[in-house]
């Protein structure tokens, strides 16, 4: 990889996203729109004394599942245009190799998941009021990094679908059964044998118990870094797996 052409690639992708707001909108205010609604949801419920909101419990792991779905979404169909315009054909006709290619949108796209976490965590924290023992600023860290995993498998998932619907179809297969599995509905420990397997093998398991060691305690632990290393490794391959085997022309 060249660290200026992959720089020129996420500048390209970025001056294309800043003439398309939809996609702005759906990157950075829809997770916080999806916040909102959940937490007018919890607005009725009868609280015990001493018994936190469901919104405190739930509200720091949906931080990191949202962006992640948002970005899963964006970024397949981005690509998936790229390669059915021909764009991407005319792109690697030139010196630019496949890493550079997925890399800088890794890049790009990574700075609008920062952009996306910093805004959804201020609505969460300070229009909707939610509370962690931790710091946010660790929320948001951990909500940046869940988004770039969503990135990476958005753009290894767009190799394989030759139209915008099949890019979609990928949603229920990737995307679907880690959120059932991630322990948000059902603990880990209460899964049968098999699911809890299958759930210790799938990535955003790990960045939703690192954002419920940030929810009871104040200061960062070993599980949480532990945690956050291994979204940030999965999101490391699954972009270099992108990098393989990404098509060179449209199909």
């Amino acid at each position: 990889m060249h660290v200026r052409i992959l720089l020129a690639v996420a500048r390209r992708v970025l001056t294309q996203l800043r003439n398309d707001p939809r996609s702005i909108a759906m990157i950075v205010v829809v997770p916080s729109f999806l916040l909102v609604v959940v937490r007018f949801l919890y607005d009725n419920e009868t609280l015990q004394p001493g018994q936190p909101a469901t919104f405190d419990r739930v509200g720091p792991i949906l931080l990191g599942i949202f962006p992640f779905v948002v970005m899963f979404l964006i970024t397949s169909i981005t690509m998936l245009r790229e390669r059915t315009s021909g764009t991407l054909e005319r792109l690697l006709a030139s010196p630019l190799g496949k890493g550079d290619l997925l890399f800088g949108y890794g890049l790009a796209f990574s700075l609008m998941a920062v952009l996306q976490a910093a805004f959804t965590c201020g609505v969460a924290y300070w229009l909707l009021g939610m509370t962690t023992e931790g710091s946010p600023w660790l929320v948001v860290l951990v909500a940046v990094v869940n988004a770039v995993l969503g990135v990476s498998l958005g753009l290894l998932c767009s190799a394989f679908a030759h139209t915008e619907f099949q890019a979609v179809q990928f949603m229920p297969v990737v995307v679907v059964p880690q959120f059932l599995l991630c322990g948000l509905l059902v603990a880990r420990d209460q899964m049968a044998d098999w699911l809890e397997a299958i759930a210790n093998a799938l990535p955003m398991t790990y960045s939703v118990e690192a954002l419920s060691e940030i929810s009871r305690h104040a200061d960062p632990t070993g599980t949480m870094w532990r945690d956050l290393g291994i979204v940030a490794g999965c999101a490391v391959v699954a972009l270099s797996l992108a990098a393989v085997t990404l098509p060179r022309a449209s199909r």
